[in-house]
């Protein structure tokens, strides 16, 4: 049976944190799915691209996901500002789905209130956002802390995804 991601998006996303997943988890064969908060049915990247929305968060069911991923860009500001994405993003974690943020995606995990004595990485201009969320920050491609899983930068992305793939067991 197919592993269920989410890949969530907001307009601002970093386009490479948000396509780069998205197709290397569909070559894997999971089912990909994209989650946005509602406010539009298509979102623009830091750059103008489009992504379409295929699911709102206050529609999504975190128990269905075995994965829910957060690409950075601006995206994660806009995330956090709506009550369904962070309770998205806490209840997959509760249910120990894998977790992934990168960049500023951090920003989501402190929404969410999931960071307190985890070891995470990000892009550094976040880190003191992460450590006074209670995680310890440090610098590093790809740090997995149980079912959480980060990174700082699009340069990250390969060891981002084979981290989330290790763990989803594909």
């Amino acid at each position: 049976m197919a592993k269920k991601v989410a890949i969530l998006v907001e307009e601002m996303y970093n386009e490479y944190e948000f396509w780069y997943p998205y197709y290397r988890f569909i070559e894997a064969g999971c089912e990909v799915s994209v989650v946005g908060t509602g406010r539009r049915e298509t979102y623009p990247s830091k750059a103008g691209l489009p992504a379409k929305e295929t699911v709102s968060a206050r529609q999504a069911d975190p128990a269905q996901f075995d994965a829910v991923i957060i690409p950075g860009g601006y995206a994660p500001d806009f995330m956090r500002r709506d009550p369904a994405m962070v309770n998205l993003v806490r209840e997959a974690y509760r249910r120990g789905a894998v977790v992934a943020a990168i960049c500023h995606a951090g920003w989501m995990l402190a929404s969410a209130g999931i960071l307190r004595g985890k070891k995470v990485t990000s892009f550094f201009a976040i880190k003191d956002d992460l450590v006074n969320a209670g995680a310890e920050y440090v610098d590093e491609e790809v740090v997995v802390d149980g079912n959480l899983i980060t990174s700082r930068t699009p340069d990250d992305l390969p060891a981002f995804c084979r981290a989330i793939l290790a763990e989803l067991g594909l």
